[in-house]
């Protein structure tokens, strides 16, 4: 045994033979929940986790004493945006029919069309993933804006994603998105929704197909799910058969509803309810179920939640970032409704979102009782393997997948450690996390990926988006300058 550093390890690959990271603090999990573990142990074997508690005094093939620093389980992210049409663009500009997120008529008429070419969806998704990983989140189930689709999300695009998940070392659930319709601006504030459900099943087909051949693929990384867009562009037949694939196949599913006022709106007009007791009239509520973000959940909604065992991922910031809450984590968790988290924005800052979600929790009850630094890490973490039905995910534990993120706790920003959970979320930032192991496989080491040049990407990635905006007047009712769509902060001096 030779004692060596994260620097002797080589980027992208699993080591031969076990590997023990030493560190100040670990956290474990005893088979109840997660527990502190002072100047201990992991140790990894191939893809697994071997040993977690004090010295390890079985043969391995090298020690690494990481320091100062925390080994947490991976963050599991149940909403992960892979675009580059990020949500900051909905922060300061708005209504949505004038800035580009609902179709004008005229648009609808003309043929929706790609705005992307093929090799830039490709792109996003890896430069999404890298982005990732570099924030401590080992598995994620990506998710993309429809707005600047043709329709829905192609299988080609998503066989890229499963190559660029395989080759960065990210752990992900895939599924192209699909949806019978949408909502399309006739007249300034004026929105009505038009449906296609053939091509909306057609979609659901090419999911299912794509979900055949990808389970499995990379070595166990990456696993199919079902993504029918957002419950109000959803007709009943496409998500009885989806949920019915779902059952058969044991998939997971997420459906974005009681999330927004446009869609509570349009589902009351449509069927005289809301998206929640829809569903349940139809017996379409279920366990695999997962369900963005509950902001405008009603309390029935919560209730049959809790009732069909549906969970909701929790994406705290992008609400934040508009006034808006889940109202609230601590009613949901007594109320037995189980919670996992997202992020659904760039950067997808896991810990930043931890820390919002504690001070919106907190904010909604009135008081620091509203919720607890452990709630919002379990979330994170075991939240989101239980509703993946992944017992060997989200936890540091022998026989669990070594999917693993390392913190340093002794970053210069970083005010002294009392307890590393609080330290950590209080930070309220991913950019401290040192390295993270994907099944083993060493995915990201001091920001730097396997196999991905950040800076030449990010060049790419600007002039990319830049792109795009030049071509947001297209489809926004009435074609406005751009300069009108989104405009400066301050004006511009001349």
């Amino acid at each position: 045994m030779t004692l060596r550093t994260l620097a002797d390890l080589t980027l992208g690959q699993r080591a031969a033979g076990r590997t023990a990271l030493a560190a100040r603090w670990i956290v474990g999990h005893d088979g109840r929940g997660h527990r502190l573990v002072e100047n201990g142990e992991v140790v990894i074997e191939g893809g697994d986790i071997l040993h977690v508690g004090p010295r390890f005094e079985g043969e391995v093939a090298r020690r690494i004493d990481l320091g100062a620093a925390l080994i947490s389980p991976g963050f599991i992210d149940l909403d992960a945006l892979s675009d580059i049409d990020t949500t900051l663009l909905t922060v300061d500009y708005g209504p949505g029919w004038a800035t580009g997120r609902v179709w004008p008529e005229d648009y609808l008429q003309g043929g929706p069309r790609e705005m992307y070419a093929p090799e830039d969806l490709a792109f996003q998704k890896r430069f999404a993933f890298a982005h990732l990983l570099r924030n401590g989140i080992t598995t994620a189930l990506p998710i993309a804006s429809l707005f600047y689709r043709a329709w829905g999300e192609t299988v080609e695009e998503f066989e890229a994603a499963a190559e660029a998940a395989t080759d960065l070392g990210l752990r992900v659930y895939l599924g192209p998105a699909y949806r019978s319709g949408g909502m399309v601006c006739t007249a300034p504030g004026v929105l009505e929704p038009r449906f296609d459900e053939a091509r909306g099943l057609a979609g659901l087909q090419a999911a299912l197909d794509f979900a055949g051949r990808i389970a499995g693929a990379g070595q166990g990384l990456v696993q199919p799910m079902l993504a029918p867009d957002r419950v109000e562009t959803c007709t009943l037949a496409l998500l009885q058969r989806t949920m019915a694939a779902a059952r058969d196949l044991g998939l997971p599913v997420r459906l974005h509803m009681a999330q927004g006022r446009m869609e509570r709106e349009t589902v009351h007009r449509l069927h005289g309810m809301t998206a929640p007791r829809w569903l349940a009239d139809h017996g379409l509520l279920h366990d695999r179920l997962i369900a963005p973000h509950a902001v405008e959940a009603t309390p029935e909604d919560l209730r049959l939640y809790a009732d069909h065992g549906v969970v909701v991922a929790h994406c705290p910031l992008v609400y934040a970032r508009d006034g808006e809450m889940l109202r609230s984590f601590r009613r949901c968790r007594e109320m037995g409704i189980r919670i996992g988290m997202g992020t659904d924005t760039a950067p997808p800052d896991m810990v930043l979102n931890m820390a919002v979600a504690l001070m919106m929790g907190r904010a909604a009850e009135g008081s620091g009782t509203g919720l607890t630094t452990a709630e919002v890490f379990d979330a994170a973490t075991l939240g989101g393997a239980d509703a993946l039905g992944r017992p060997d995910l989200g936890r540091l534990a022998p026989g669990a997948k070594a999917d693993i993120a390392v913190f340093d706790l002794m970053d210069p920003w970083f005010a002294p450690t009392v307890d590393p959970i609080q330290s950590l979320v209080f930070g309220a930032t991913g950019r401290v996390t040192k390295a993270v192991f994907v099944d083993g496989r060493l995915s990201m080491r001091e920001g730097v990926v396997a196999g991905f040049d950040e800076g030449a990407a990010r060049v790419r990635a600007q002039a990319q988006f830049e792109r795009l905006l030049a071509r947001y007047p297209d489809r926004i009712w009435g074609h406005p300058q751009l300069e009108r769509v989104f405009p400066p902060t301050y004006p511009k001096m001349r």
